[in-house]
């Protein structure tokens, strides 16, 4: 057990669903000018003949745009932990190029980590038909409802190209205001989450690891709190590995209270995205979740999303315990999912 805040939390990052709905100052706009930058940065990367795997601000040059995602960094690594980016007009452009557009302002926050043990640095967040009782599928390949989770990486970015014909909708909750209203609620029973969790990899497993890692669900850092939740995969971890350290009824209490905490409608906000919106989250202070969605009828209409994990090298510092889901704690490389003789690649498509 990690040692543990003396108290609520406050700052920026303690924030409540319910007052933010009435705001818009988390959303970034852009504007006719940003647009323009985007579109020449996307046909001067082209022409470039560059490798997509490694697109940074030196090849996705945004003069004025630039230091503004400086700024939204800077929210998401110090400040709410979430910005919603609307307006990039996703189109008018093809697969390739909104492709291009999305991971060059992605490379602004960070750099591209692996999503599977594929080497997807383009994620594609679409129901394939899957079934996760399958222990080699990831929710997000389904169209079932996604519980409050973090992902294995510093930032997590969302595209928009194709919306639902009914849900799908977003939800993110803060963890430090879950920390606070649990601490409000059962300061007896705070304890047993900053323990060690065994959570199931999915299959998805580093050389020389188990198929689970154990990591606290919160953990207080050099004055910070940071999470690391996946319920689902927790609960996945119980049921198929016996080696597994077995949960008391106090953890199965502490991980049910935590869910009704984040799905309490004022502790939580929920969006619902455009085409073309962007949204990127910082994993240590906020959860996420989705709603079960129905596609359209039309293959060509269902609903489609691309994902970026992001590394920022100014990331904050985190403990030890961290490395076996991260890789690593360096700040600037850690994160994404690494397995033997892995190659990273940019799939236009979903593989």
């Amino acid at each position: 057990m990690s040692l543990l805040p003396e108290g609520p939390i406050e700052g920026p990052a303690a924030w409540y669903g319910s007052e933010l709905a009435q705001r818009t100052d988390w959303m970034f706009h852009l504007d006719r000018d940003d647009r323009a930058e985007i579109d020449g940065a996307i046909k001067a990367f082209s022409a470039s003949g560059s490798q997509l795997s490694a697109i940074n601000p030196g090849s996705f040059r945004l003069p004025g745009l630039g230091p503004r995602l400086k700024e939204v960094l800077h929210e998401l690594l110090d400040g709410r932990g979430f910005v919603l980016v609307r307006g990039f007009e996703v189109e008018r452009y093809s697969r390739a190029e909104a492709a291009i557009a999305y991971m060059g302002i992605g490379s602004y926050f960070g750099k591209p980590r692996s999503q599977n043990a594929k080497g997807h640095l383009l994620g594609h967040v679409k129901d394939l038909g899957y079934t996760v009782a399958d222990p080699g599928v990831r929710y997000y390949q389904t169209s079932r409802k996604l519980e409050y989770h973090t992902d294995s990486v510093d930032i997590v970015g969302l595209l928009c190209l194709k919306t639902a014909k009914a849900g799908g909708e977003s939800f993110i909750a803060s963890s430090v205001t879950c920390y606070n209203e649990f601490y409000k609620r059962r300061p007896d029973l705070l304890p047993r989450l900053f323990d060690a969790f065994p959570t199931d990899r999915r299959g998805e497993i580093p050389e020389g690891m188990q198929p689970w890692f154990d990591i606290p669900i919160f953990h207080w850092y050099e004055g910070k709190l940071s999470a690391s939740f996946t319920g689902e995969y927790i609960e996945s971890a119980q049921r198929r590995f016996p080696d597994a350290r077995r949960l008391t009824p106090a953890h199965q209490e502490a991980l049910e209270l935590l869910s009704a905490i984040a799905n309490d409608s004022r502790i939580h906000l929920a969006m619902t995205f455009n085409p073309g919106d962007m949204q990127f989250l910082h994993n240590h202070q906020i959860f996420h979740a989705r709603n079960d969605f129905e596609n359209w009828p039309e293959p060509e209409r269902h609903r489609h999303l691309l994902r970026l994990w992001l590394c920022p090298v100014d990331g904050r510092p985190l403990p030890k315990v961290f490395a076996p889901r991260y890789g690593s704690v360096i700040p600037g490389d850690r994160g994404g999912i690494v397995v033997k003789n892995m190659r990273v690649k940019v799939p236009l498509e979903p593989e």
